[in-house]
């Protein structure tokens, strides 16, 4: 019997995935559980318009996502620190201090899990940061360290 799987099922397949199982297993334990529905031609219509919208959807999110990230490359964030007498700053700029900055200047709502920052900035000059907007788009932005 063929099968369109409702729910992950452990050792068949993921949700969405058409699947030719045993009559038994289809009625005695997919079909009840609400695990599976039978794909008739109706379902697999119904499966198609699904994957074609979900299509559209991450096409959508990856065209803003790349004009995002064009956005973002043409910035440059000025973050002020204290220094102290040998040149030492006082202080960092996290991941945290660059995602409040882009909200509060150009009210742009970045998670700051995504700026990729590694250890906090602590010297002066100039510096790049990339972000993570999707697993393949990726901007870079320039931040500039300054003596407050």
């Amino acid at each position: 019997m063929r099968v369109i799987l409702k729910r992950e099922v452990r050792g068949l397949g993921r949700p969405g995935e058409v699947k030719d199982v045993a009559d038994g297993y289809a009625q005695n334990f997919l079909l009840p559980k609400g695990l599976a529905i039978e794909a008739t031609a109706g379902e697999m219509k119904h499966l198609a318009q699904e994957r074609q919208a979900e299509k559209v959807k991450k096409d959508r999110a990856h065209a803003e996502a790349e004009e995002l990230a064009t956005r973002l490359g043409a910035l440059t964030l000025v973050f002020r620190l204290k220094v102290g007498e040998q040149g030492k700053t006082f202080g960092s700029v996290t991941n945290k201090d660059i995602a409040e900055a882009l909200k509060r200047l150009h009210r742009i709502d970045v998670d700051r899990t995504k700026i990729d920052l590694g250890e906090p900035v602590k010297t002066l000059g100039a510096h790049t940061v990339e972000i993570r907007l999707l697993p393949d788009v990726r901007a870079k932005v320039q931040l500039s360290v300054e003596p407050a």
